[in-house]
Order: structure tokens, then sequence, then C-alpha cells
């Protein structure tokens, strides 16, 4: 792959466009994304701890945005070796930082309310309940939701949902779409099934939106491994290292925060990574800090800055295999840290992600995503005779946009986009207000 492709301008729908004034095409990207309603609705869906009453802890938005700078530092550094290596005339290194940092302000933008759990449920639905929808779809077609996954809604989002007269979605570019893409692939790819490579443990576009994909996978020149997946962008990799090094550290700092972690166990596996040797400093602003909450975000800090110096260096010891889209291990897999990085995931899968508030919430948010597919689904894919009067109602609740359904399997995508798309809070009022267990005021 060439890097003279890999950073095309060009937009998606659109094509090329005339450079108007001194942004990049990559800043204004950026700019599309944090205006975008798809971006604005993550700050009430679920990082960690679902509609958390604390202030404090992180929510999809702000995950997102650390995840994003985070991104910019780990693609303006490695940009500098990229253009060392390949000799590469015309670009600055912070260009590949603004389009890594774009790409990871939306790598969320797909997941459905109450996190992953969330995906687990619309899963679940059509594996159960749901089935009966699918009888009539094509294998590939069927896949597409019994693999729900919030990567290949991001990349719907992206390039049709937002923005969704034009054709191309936000017509982002496709450097930028291909950096988002961690994914290349179909959902039904028999010869794939079960693999561990990186790049094909889960899919990144449905059926419905390959012919959007394919237009950046070859705008890109991404390397092409068989029909329907590709190799990925090697800024993709970055993107992926920016969430890891996020959620790893930040997940363990809002579980200390609201009383699940002890700041002596964070410490005993940040300490090794903020600091160049195992001594602990007995002097200077780690020590003089005299509270517990201080010392875990100067931790915090220190330890995200040398997780991105060592997700560089892995990044640059393996570029050859980037480049030939031969890579298939995630960077933070490879790090200097791991021992430290497999501690701290063990530590919150115990004490973070297994408090009760998230099991019960996250247990609740299959509750409440099914019955509003219940719901949804018979709604949008019945026909005028076939439709029950409280059906219709339904219909006419559910937003113009997602009701244009052509196919039945179209109409089933909307039904996933409309539930998907909701927040946290939104989707337990639904889910209220069509039990009849609350009413509107006013």
């Amino acid at each position: 792959m060439e890097w003279e492709q890999l950073l095309s301008t060009e937009r998606l729908g659109r094509g090329q466009e005339q450079k108007t004034d001194a942004r990049s095409e990559y800043q204004r990207d950026y700019d599309r994304i944090v205006f975008s309603s798809a971006f604005r609705r993550l700050q009430d869906k679920t990082q960690v701890f679902p509609l958390a009453e604390s202030d404090y802890v992180r929510t999809r938005l702000t995950h997102s945005v650390e995840v994003s700078c985070v991104g910019r530092s780990l693609g303006t550094l490695a940009g500098s070796l990229i253009i060392e290596r390949s000799g590469l005339k015309g670009f600055q290194a912070q260009e590949f930082g603004n389009i890594v940092a774009a790409a990871c302000l939306a790598h969320d933008i797909g997941n459905p309310p109450f996190g992953h759990s969330g995906e687990d449920a619309i899963r679940t639905w059509f594996e159960g309940p749901g089935k009966l929808y699918l009888k009539d779809l094509d294998p590939e077609q069927i896949q597409d939701f019994l693999k729900f996954e919030g990567n290949a809604q991001g990349f719907r989002v992206l390039s049709r949902l937002q923005n969704k007269i034009n054709g191309g979605g936000l017509q982002l570019t496709y450097a930028v779409l291909g950096t988002f893409s961690k994914y290349p692939r179909r959902a039904h790819i028999s010869s794939l099934e079960g693999s561990e490579k990186v790049s094909e443990k889960k899919f990144g576009f449905v059926i419905g939106d390959e012919e959007w994909f394919v237009k950046v996978a070859e705008g890109l020149s991404l390397k092409k491994k068989l029909d329907g997946a590709w190799s990925r962008h090697p800024l993709a990799f970055l993107m992926e290292a920016a969430d890891d090094i996020c959620y790893r550290i930040v997940d363990l700092e809002d579980g200390h925060r609201l009383g699940r972690v002890t700041f002596k166990d964070a410490a005993e596996h940040l300490e090794p990574i903020a600091f160049d040797s195992e001594e602990i400093p007995v002097s200077g602003s780690y020590v003089e800090i005299d509270d517990d909450k201080g010392r875990f975000e100067y931790l915090r800090a220190r330890a995200i800055n040398s997780l991105i110096l060592d997700a560089v260096s892995v990044f640059e010891k393996n570029y050859d295999e980037l480049m030939q889209g031969t890579h298939e291990r995630d960077l933070m897999s490879q790090s200097k840290f791991i021992n430290e990085l497999k501690a701290i995931k063990k530590l919150s899968r115990e004490k973070v992600y297994a408090a009760p508030s998230v099991l019960h919430i996250e247990a609740a948010g299959f509750e409440v995503l099914g019955r509003l597919l219940d719901k949804v689904v018979p709604a949008l894919v019945g026909t005028e005779d076939s439709r029950s009067a409280a059906e219709k109602k339904i219909l006419e609740i559910i937003p113009e946009q997602f009701r244009k359904g052509k196919t039945h399997y179209e109409r089933l995508l909307h039904a996933t986009d409309f539930v998907s798309g909701m927040t946290d809070s939104f989707a337990v009022t639904l889910y209220r207000r069509l039990q009849g267990i609350e009413l509107p005021r006013g």
C-alpha cells in the first residue's frame, strides 16, 4: 500500500473538492463529526457505568474526546516516522494526527444504548423472537442482524444516516473512513469464521452498505484479501491503540472515583508504566500531592504518555508488515507493558465491570431493547393491511426517515438504526411509555 492513496482526500459521495480555506480536509472531517447529532447523542450513552449518578465518570462522548486526543498524539508521532521512512513529500506530521483524531472521535458513534450489552441485546432478540423476521432474507443479510455490530453501525451512521439527503452521509474523506474501519470485511464470509486475526474478528459494514465501503477501499487502494474483505488501513491500528490505552487507564480511574478500586491496588499496576524504572519517586510532584484523587490523575497522565510512546515504537517495528497489509496483531498486545496492562484488565473486570450497578442496568438493557424491538420491528416491516391498530400508532411515533425502507431487509435495517441510535435515557423513556408504565405530560 502507498501513502499517496492511503491519505486520499476524496470524499465519499462527493469526490475531490477544491480547497477553500486554511483547514485541511481532515480537520474539516473532525468538525463535521463534532457537529453531527449522532456524536452529540454520545453524551447520554454508556461507557462503563450506565446512567451514572456521578458527574465525574465518562460517558461515550467524553471517552471519545479523550480517545481523539490520544489518537492525535499517536498519529502525529507516527506521522514523523512515516514521512522519514517513506520519503513522503507535501505532508506534515500533524496531518496524520488529524486523520487519526477524527477517526477516534467517531469510533463509538454506532454503539447502541447500554454499552456492549446493547449489542448483545440486539443480537439476542434476533436469535429469539426476531428470528421470525429473518426467514425471507438472504443468508448474508441474516448475519447482519444475528451478529449486530456497533462498528458496522458506525460506518452506516457516517456514510448514510447522518445528512441523509447527501449521498455518502457526512461525506468524510476516504483517509478518515479507512482509519475508522477496524474490521474491513462484511459479516458473512465462511472462510473467516473463527479467525483470530485482529482485522477479521468482527465485521465493519452491512451488505446494504457494501457499495459505499468498496468505494472507500478502492479509493485508498487497500489490499484485497478476498471478496468482501480487505487489509486494514495502517492508521487504523493507531486508532485502535488510542481506544485501548484510554479504556484501560480511565475505566480504572472511574472505578477508583466511585470507590470500586483502591488507590493502592491501582497504583501497583500504574506506577511501573508511569515511571521509567521500578523505583517510585521519593520527591517531586507525585509524592507532594496529598490526596489519592490527585495522585491518580498524575499517574493517569504519565501512564498514558508512556503508552503513547510505546505504541508508536511498536508501530515502527512493524511498519513493513503494516504497509504490506499482513500485520494482524493489535499494537498494545505487543507493548513492553503488556503484563501491567493484563493486570489492569483483570482488576477492572473484577472490580469495575462486575459492579452491581453496572450489571443490574446492563441486564435491564436487555429488557428495554428487546421490548422496543418487539414493538418497532412489526410496525416497520408490516404492510398497511397487516398492521394492527397499535402497530399503526407506533409507526406514527417512529421518525419518518426510518419509515422509507423499500425492501424487507431495508426496513429491518431501519429498525436497528432507530433503536441503536437512541440514547440510554430516551430508550428507557420510550420503553416505559410503550409499555404503559409512564405517560407523556403536556
